[in-house]
């Protein structure tokens, strides 16, 4: 799946003189957490986030200034630190440095950004200009429908055999081929050996994700392989 899967379209977005006022109420009205800023054209220029807005003078949680931080910062970083908490407006307190991708961008890409980066959410951009924005709920959203859609699927495929369970986890790099799963009548029945918790908790999680399932009777064994010291 890619953005354009799962991304939103309607995007709400605010220009470089909207005020802080006016984004906060934005904010709060659409349960929103963020906003992408754009220039009359609708080219991406920052984004203005909850992060944004969280210090500032106007409740007393700006940053403190102190000797070891302007020794360690520089008085450009606290000059910084002094806009993002008194500004009134958009582009003094927006984040320029913007994380977006394009529409074909693999949700894996996208999922891998908003880790490496600590974000919630990235814009989606067509040539600079917002067409979408994907965030952290747009993809549980997109789990729900896919799980809807494999339930929906199987069971109108008809049931699954144990053979079919081992074969598609044969090709997971954890597999530990000396597993037999037999499933009848909606009870499946789990034997082998394996060398840890996890991999006997892995084939459960596998198994509990048939539809139709009932019952499972997990007979596998965990044997710690002993490695020799020599």
């Amino acid at each position: 799946m890619n953005a354009a899967d799962v991304m939103v379209t309607n995007v709400i977005t605010v220009h470089p003189d909207t005020s802080v006022k006016e984004i906060a109420e934005i904010l709060l009205a659409n349960r929103i957490s963020a906003l992408p800023v754009v220039d009359k054209a609708g080219s991406l220029l920052g984004i203005v986030s909850e992060a944004d807005l969280i210090h500032r003078a106007e409740v007393g949680t700006e940053r403190p200034s102190s000797w070891w931080l302007e020794f360690l910062t520089g008085k450009e970083a606290l000059a910084q630190d002094f806009i993002k908490s008194h500004a009134r407006r958009a582009a003094d307190v927006m984040t320029r440095q913007v994380i977006a991708v394009t529409a074909d961008t693999p949700l894996t890409r996208i999922v891998s950004l908003l880790e490496k980066h600590r974000i919630k959410r990235v814009p989606v951009v067509d040539n600079g200009k917002v067409i979408g924005i994907v965030s952290r709920a747009n993809l549980v959203q997109a789990l729900l429908r896919s799980q809807q859609d494999i339930s929906s699927r199987q069971s109108t495929e008809g049931s699954i055999s144990g053979n079919d369970v081992v074969t598609q986890l044969e090709s997971e790099p954890w597999w530990p081929g000396n597993v037999n799963v037999i499933i009848n009548d909606g009870a499946a029945e789990l034997w082998g050996i394996v060398e840890s918790q996890v991999q006997r908790d892995a084939i459960r999680v596998a198994i509990e994700a048939i539809p139709g399932l009932r019952t499972i009777s997990n007979k596998i064994s965990v044997q710690q392989r002993v490695r020799s010291a020599y």
